[in-house]
């Protein structure tokens, strides 16, 4: 399995490849300016997180045209989350309470990607901005007090965003988050 993992500027776009690595996948790392043509051989993207207010950019690299034209599964994490969600027509705007360092979430649907995790856990987060409003036809997956996105899914293509950072060793069950992922990139 080929998973590229978009360089969003994120402080931790290199764990999220070493996460993948380590579970088994062929990973590679590439700008946000690369052609989808040269992604051609992808089974699955990450958008990674970015530099602070990146992901409320109407423009973020290439990724529009990743969303728009590639056909494979995408997890968007952080900033590559608030992305996802206004190139869909959702919003994202600075949080009323940034947060940094860990927090309890609940997941508050049943789905494939926290597939047999415990509904509460903790994660990592590192925001400034969040999603305010979903897209239409995504569904709220997991939310926690001060961010109520803190998950989420496309109704029929296998897009998912994560406003935490399951690739930081601080989140709970990071590793079985990309591995639920992964299996839904198989599908």
């Amino acid at each position: 399995m080929k998973v590229y993992v978009i360089d969003n500027g994120g402080q931790w776009t290199h764990r999220e490849w070493r996460v993948l690595r380590y579970i088994g996948v062929d990973a590679e790392i590439v700008a946000n300016t690369t052609p989808v043509e040269e992604l051609s051989d992808a089974d699955a993207l990450v958008l990674s997180g970015g530099a602070p207010r990146v992901g409320l950019q109407d423009k973020l690299g290439k990724c529009d045209e990743y969303l728009k034209h590639m056909d494979v599964p995408i997890l968007g994490i952080c900033a590559g989350h608030q992305f996802m969600a206004r190139f869909f027509g959702g919003e994202a705007a600075p949080a009323k309470v940034p947060e940094y360092g860990k927090v309890e979430i609940e997941v508050v649907e049943e789905d494939a990607l926290f597939r047999g995790l415990p509904r509460k856990m903790i994660v990592w987060e590192s925001h400034n901005d969040e999603v305010t409003r979903l897209p239409s036809r995504f569904i709220l997956l997991a939310s926690s007090p001060n961010c109520k996105v803190q998950a989420m899914r496309h109704e029929s293509r296998p897009l998912f965003g994560l406003q935490f950072h399951p690739e930081v060793e601080h989140t709970e069950y990071g590793k079985e988050i990309f591995q639920n992922f992964l299996e839904e990139a198989k599908k």
